[in-house]
């Protein structure tokens, strides 16, 4: 499948050098992917048509094109590019930049402070950008693949506009592919199965895509097209974006969770699997699929909380990756059950009428009377054995002396708790019948 995209001029081919940087964007325009910012009518598009940069974090998976944005966005705005990596750098090197800047601006010329991984800088390094991002000594770019909500410090992050980057879509990595092939003059030998997978496998980020093509351009001329399972063998896959420890940890799992409330067992399938193959341990999930249970289906099933617990249970004695079945098993049934959390409300509703009674004592007929003493003043006086009343229920009051009774659990009508939505109804027409005929 030839490609029809000429390459930008402004590319150079120079063999000694990686592909990725050979085809790294020299205009605005080049790039791909990021329209969303980029174009005229956009946020950092109309930025540059008035030539007037603010201070701004690029937060977006890796291989997106954060660096190459920053440095075109100094080259737009006639502003001198200073890069610095937070991997590298400390204080000592911020403020050689800092006193330079501080020198250009006296004669007119702007710096554009560029941080890669800004978010690896601690909060006292972070504080140090503040005097100078504020009184416009330098314009600060930050690039992060973390979320800037909880890897900025307050300070830093409210003096700086925050730009989402988007992962490459499949259109924008098919560009990239043409474009290596226009500039190295040669096609990847691969079928147009194995192109697809291709763009798969590089899971949004161009800079690896382009490191595969590389790959597969090293192999000898006159290479037959590669299919699927040859194109494998030749280059690995790309490990999925996944910290265990970070944000995508909690978008996934947020995800599964939201699934399976909205009974979706495909979608909730499809985050499980998103979460092993991200490394994720299967016992955090075991964990999160028995608090579910609990909280999103309760009495509506009461044997949803069974299910989950002997997924734990059968994955602690199978391991992976025979016990996942079962936890993708009690995935599968916690996101078909009916669901209610009744007994959620409830329990919450309990929890703040108990903190504002404080301390009143049971009825009196409800407690047992271990000595005479406790006999003598009253302790289980009138007390009704339920069992052995004629329905099975005495209607006797349990709640404490001088509170009176509320409800806190309203039963839904889904699954199992229909049953007991009757039970109780007829319970509440008898305890009503009784207490008429006590008076």
């Amino acid at each position: 499948m030839k490609h029809e995209e000429q390459t930008p001029s402004l590319f150079e081919d120079d063999t000694q050098r990686p592909l990725a940087d050979r085809l790294r964007p020299r205009t605005l325009e080049d790039v791909v992917g990021q329209e969303h910012l980029l174009a005229p009518d956009a946020p950092l598009g109309r930025m540059v048509e008035q030539g007037r940069l603010v201070s701004a974090v690029l937060w977006g998976p890796p291989g997106c094109g954060k660096t190459t944005i920053a440095r075109l966005l100094a080259q737009r705005t006639e502003l001198v590019f200073e890069p610095l990596s937070a991997t590298f750098s400390g204080v000592a090197d911020l403020r050689k930049v800092f006193e330079a800047a501080r020198r250009r601006r006296e004669i007119g010329r702007g710096t554009l402070l560029f941080v890669d991984e800004i978010h690896r800088f601690n909060r006292a390094q972070q504080d140090s950008f503040l005097p100078y991002v504020e009184d416009g000594t330098v314009v600060l770019v930050g690039a992060t693949t973390e979320n800037p909500s909880f890897e900025l410090n307050g300070a830093l992050l409210s003096r700086c506009r925050v730009f989402v980057l988007q992962r490459l879509d499949t259109a924008a990595l098919d560009t990239l592919m043409a474009r290596a092939e226009q500039l190295t003059e040669r096609e990847l030998p691969l079928d147009d199965e194995a192109r697809r997978s291709l763009i798969a496998m590089a899971d949004g980020d161009g800079r690896f895509l382009l490191n595969m093509a590389e790959q597969l351009q090293s192999l000898p001329a006159g290479t037959p097209p590669l299919d699927t399972a040859a194109l494998t063998e030749q280059i690995q896959r790309r490990a999925p974006l996944y910290d265990k420890a970070q944000e995508s940890h909690y978008n996934l799992i947020s995800a599964l969770h939201k699934s399976m409330r909205g009974s979706d067992p495909d979608a909730a399938l499809y985050w499980l699997a998103r979460m092993l193959d991200g490394g994720e341990d299967p016992l955090y999930i075991a964990r999160r699929l028995v608090r579910f249970a609990n909280e999103d289906i309760g009495t509506a099933d009461p044997q949803a909380v069974q299910q989950a617990l002997a997924a734990w249970d059968v994955y602690e004695r199978l391991g992976s990756p025979e016990g996942e079945l079962a936890i993708a098993q009690a995935v599968t049934y916690l996101a078909t059950t009916p669901k209610s959390i009744a007994v959620y409300r409830a329990f919450g509703a309990a929890q703040r009428r108990a903190r504002r009674t404080g301390s009143l004592m049971p009825p009196a007929h409800i407690l047992n009377a271990p000595t005479r003493l406790m006999k003598d003043i009253g302790y289980g006086e009138g007390y009704q054995y339920d069992p052995d009343t004629a329905d099975g229920f005495s209607g006797a009051d349990y709640f404490p002396e001088g509170m009176d009774r509320e409800t806190f659990y309203h039963p839904t009508g889904n699954g199992h708790e229909e049953d007991i939505r009757r039970r109780l109804a007829r319970w509440s027409a008898l305890r009503d019948e009784r207490r008429d005929t006590d008076d």
